[in-house]
């Protein structure tokens, strides 16, 4: 971070933050994993949020460019995303993830039992992290967000293809892909619980 960062001083802590919510979660899947012998999710990914990126949104939401912009208004500027075989693993990690100390989740939005009317699928939590870094109000020990996003692999395959769409200049058909994506949406969540079924009958036998 440079002294320009629209983080300000705050930034050098970011990496610290998002290292140890990591390594919470980390570790509460390795205590699952020695209690029951199987693993809670196939993979977990981190991220901060780009200079670029988190001006982008500020503009967009008509907000300064300010550190305290950055990180209390707009609350992802840490961001970790988790990719599981099964659905109800999702919730297992969910309610791992409000046992953790230190980590309160203060939104979130289930989009796996009410999709989003494009076909979006996928479980979001912000959560306020206590550090002992200030943060951007002057307070020590110092709050800071982070947004959590939990999907299955089907999901997460879904979505990565429906961002290129987004993102991608002037498309041809768009209506008709929009629509297959729809359906593909809906096909492989029907998958998923088709999946989710056979794991508990495996389980039950």
């Amino acid at each position: 971070m440079t002294e320009t960062s629209i983080y300000g001083k705050y930034g050098a802590y970011l990496p610290l933050i998002l290292q140890q919510l990591k390594a919470q979660i980390e570790q509460s899947a390795q205590d699952y994993l020695a209690k029951y012998g199987c693993a809670l999710y196939e993979h977990l990914n981190t991220r901060l949020k780009t200079e670029d990126s988190i001006r982008e949104k500020c503009a967009r939401k008509s907000l300064p460019p300010t550190p305290r912009a950055a990180l209390y208004d707009i609350k992802d500027a840490i961001g970790i995303r988790i990719v599981c075989s099964f659905i109800d693993d999702i919730y297992a990690i969910i309610a791992r993830i409000r046992a953790l100390d230190g980590v309160t989740i203060v939104n979130e939005k289930d989009y796996i039992k009410k999709a989003k009317p494009n076909g979006y699928r996928s479980y979001h939590l912000i959560l306020a992290l206590e550090t002992p870094y200030e943060d951007v109000n002057g307070s020590t020990p110092g709050r800071y967000f982070a947004e959590l996003q939990l999907r299955t692999i089907a999901m997460d395959s879904w979505a990565a293809l429906e961002h290129q769409m987004k993102y991608k200049k002037n498309i041809s058909n768009q209506a008709l892909i929009v629509a297959e994506l729809k359906r593909c949406a809906d096909e492989l969540a029907a998958c998923d619980v088709s999946m989710q079924t056979i794991r508990e009958l495996i389980r039950n036998s």
